[in-house]
């Protein structure tokens, strides 16, 4: 296992929820963490606090020049980029057969273009490292991988994910590596719903899994060897297995 002390890392998506979590979680095990945002501030500015004064990028995911002009900040102002969290994505509830081009493109464009123009942005900062090595991880969902009647369009683009995962990780092998995390079910302001409650009752390790949780899996992946590329890492307390 490598080590993440005194590695900069960028944490899209990092004010709330998950993203939040990694953030801490890798602060904590000594990385330099990069904050972006796209509207919540107040939250990043916390965020960031907690991780010691960790700089902080906003950024309209949803536009390629955004995505562009963020990283051209990250390399005038953090000088390299050594890890990408891809994080930050949109989740509706819409039944397919009333599902716009809107609806489909608000999901895709966050949840799959901006995660593939992130990492080529990524790709090429970390081409300036030593021997060009970095270590990218994708947020994608046990939705890639279930079938949820009434988020379709969610499920297709964290399959996009994992595809694009293997796909990247084979393209930029061997210096950097590209892997995932599947999170199961981790429930945050939501956790009442009936919906989440009847999942997490269908979840072997008979509980939610934690913020936290996904964070471990993600630093896993960002301290394994480059023998561990291509890879989506299931935390999800046994969801999967049906």
């Amino acid at each position: 296992m490598e080590s993440i002390r005194g590695k900069t890392v960028l944490v899209t998506g990092a004010a709330k929820r998950i993203g939040r979590s990694i953030a801490l979680k890798l602060a904590a095990e000594g990385a330099r963490v990069l904050i972006h945002y796209g509207n919540s501030r107040a939250e990043a500015e916390a965020t960031a606090a907690e991780c010691g004064g960790a700089p902080l990028f906003q950024s309209d995911l949803a536009s390629v020049p955004e995505i562009r002009r963020m990283f051209a900040e990250i390399r005038q102002r953090a000088g390299r980029l050594d890890a990408l969290v891809n994080n930050a994505a949109r989740f509706t509830r819409i039944h397919p057969l009333e599902v716009t081009e809107a609806d489909w493109d608000f999901i895709h464009s966050v949840n799959l273009k901006a995660y593939f123009f992130c990492a080529q942005e990524a790709a090429r900062l970390m081409r300036l490292n030593e021997g060009g090595a970095g270590r990218i991880v994708n947020i994608s969902s046990m939705g890639a991988f279930g079938a949820w009647p009434e988020y379709v369009h969610y499920c297709a683009s964290k399959a996009g994910v994992t595809g694009m995962t293997r796909a990247l990780a084979k393209a930029l092998a061997p210096a950097i590596t590209v892997n995932a995390v599947a999170p199961g079910i981790i429930p945050f302001e939501e956790s009442g719903d009936e919906r989440i409650q009847r999942m997490i009752k269908s979840t072997p390790a008979g509980r939610a899994g934690k913020g936290e949780e996904i964070a471990e899996g993600v630093l896993y992946l960002l301290t394994a060897g480059d023998f561990v590329t291509g890879q989506t890492l299931q935390v999800d307390g046994g969801l999967g297995l049906g």
